[in-house]
């Protein structure tokens, strides 16, 4: 078995692309294995999830199942539910300025005067600095609105293309280069088959335990691969009895569940590649009916249900996908083996909403899932209501080994019971 760099990047004409953590890149033969990084993942739903499929009764380890926690159940021992979390002061102009604070606890929101504060991915992201290409990466399902803001209160904008997010992260070279590549992608041709000479090299230098990693993450790129060329090909294709002027934005403002997944399944890929460390999604309100089976109402004001039953049922339809797109999620990171463990093992992932009752606007009690990292999982932890969701995102910065005594309304990190490691 031969050392293998850190960088390893293969290469071909307007293709480049980074390989995961392989133990054959251990600084000495024969010495422990380099330790893989700790990274952090922020998923947000901004217009909450129902509270009574959510919630169980019973605190601890033998919490009851619920209709949402149901639908995670093979990932019971991989997340802890976390109940009474939130920021204090998040009546802002608007009832859904809530959604700018998520990340960062700025009181206000939205208010004359208001000027928001740096989000806990940007601490991370600035603390980390440039170890990887890119320090942080920030996408969204519909429009550039992010929840990531720099320590001058500036929105980063969000990424809200897989294509070009898989072209930016894989495809370099002179333009007409990186133009060939996005043919061949949509004509279904992997990247893989133009790497398949170095591919080779670097098999051979690797040890079997490395090749298996490698079988598995070229499978997923071109899974990837698959997937883009997919929604590529809807995107050209007018939907019938649509205005044939706007084809593109009303399929893709329609498709919110079909748009989350694609970024959802770009993230394990993002980093094995150690292209960054931190990443945030905002999975958005899309103003329109998604395409959702059985699903004829708007997602903003099914969610506004007045206790309707029948927008209960449609709102808990949308709901379902979007916790299965974090199921998915969880369970590709299990997957992926990295050193003697897994990617999720090595990435704490922070899934829930800015909304604790969306019907009534309420930013209190927030539905948070803490998953991975290396935590101690399979519990649902029932805070005293009004505890800092800071706190929680204090315990995130240290498990990514940054010094750091407090965020935003911290007053301190969560208490060792609650996250055991």
């Amino acid at each position: 078995m031969h050392r293998i760099n850190r960088r390893t990047l293969l290469r071909a004409s307007g293709v480049s692309l980074a390989i995961p953590l392989l133990e054959s890149m251990s600084p000495v033969l024969g010495k422990k294995h380099q330790s893989p990084p700790q990274r952090a993942v922020f998923v947000c739903t901004t217009l909450g999830l129902h509270p009574p499929n959510l919630w169980p009764r019973t605190p601890g380890t033998d919490y009851e199942s619920t209709p949402y926690l149901e639908l995670l159940k093979d990932h019971r021992g991989d997340f802890t539910l976390h109940s009474g979390l939130q920021h204090e002061d998040q009546t802002g102009r608007q009832p859904h300025d809530s959604e700018m604070t998520w990340l960062t606890s700025a009181r206000k929101p939205g208010t004359s005067g208001f000027r928001n504060s740096i989000s806990v991915d940007q601490v991370a992201a600035s603390a980390l600095g440039n170890v990887t290409r890119y320090p942080s990466i920030t996408l969204g399902t519909m429009k550039p609105q992010s929840q990531s803001y720099t320590a001058g209160g500036v929105m980063i904008p969000a990424q809200t293309s897989p294509a070009n997010l898989f072209a930016q992260l894989f495809l370099e070279g002179k333009p007409h280069e990186v133009q060939a590549q996005r043919r061949k992608l949509n004509d279904g041709q992997s990247i893989l088959d133009q790497l398949g000479s170095e591919s080779k090299k670097l098999r051979r230098k690797a040890s079997s335990a490395d090749n298996h990693l490698l079988d598995d993450y070229f499978n997923a790129v071109r899974e990837a691969e698959k997937n883009i060329a997919v929604a590529q090909g809807w995107i050209d294709r007018p939907k019938p009895r649509v205005d044939a002027n706007q084809p593109q934005d009303i399929f893709d403002n329609a498709d919110l569940i079909g748009r989350a997944r694609l970024l959802v399944d770009l993230v394990p890929l993002i980093l094995q590649t150690d292209s960054t460390r931190i990443v945030s999604v905002m999975i958005q309100d899309h103003f329109v009916v998604p395409k959702v089976e059985g699903v004829t109402g708007n997602h903003h004001n099914l969610s506004h249900h007045g206790q309707d039953r029948s927008k209960i049922e449609q709102l808990q339809k949308i709901e379902t996908e979007i916790i299965e797109c974090f199921g998915s999620l969880l369970a590709q990171m299990k997957s992926k083996a990295e050193a003697d463990a897994t990617l999720l093992d090595n990435t704490t992932i922070v899934f829930g909403s800015n909304l604790g009752n969306a019907n009534a606007h309420h930013a209190r009690n927030l539905p948070i899932f803490l998953a991975g990292g290396g935590f101690h999982h399979g519990r649902y932890v029932a805070h005293k209501e009004g505890t800092p969701l800071c706190n929680l995102f204090v315990t995130v910065l240290r498990q990514l080994e940054l010094d750091v005594e407090s965020f935003g309304q911290s007053t301190g990190p969560l208490s060792q019971e609650e996250t055991s490691t």
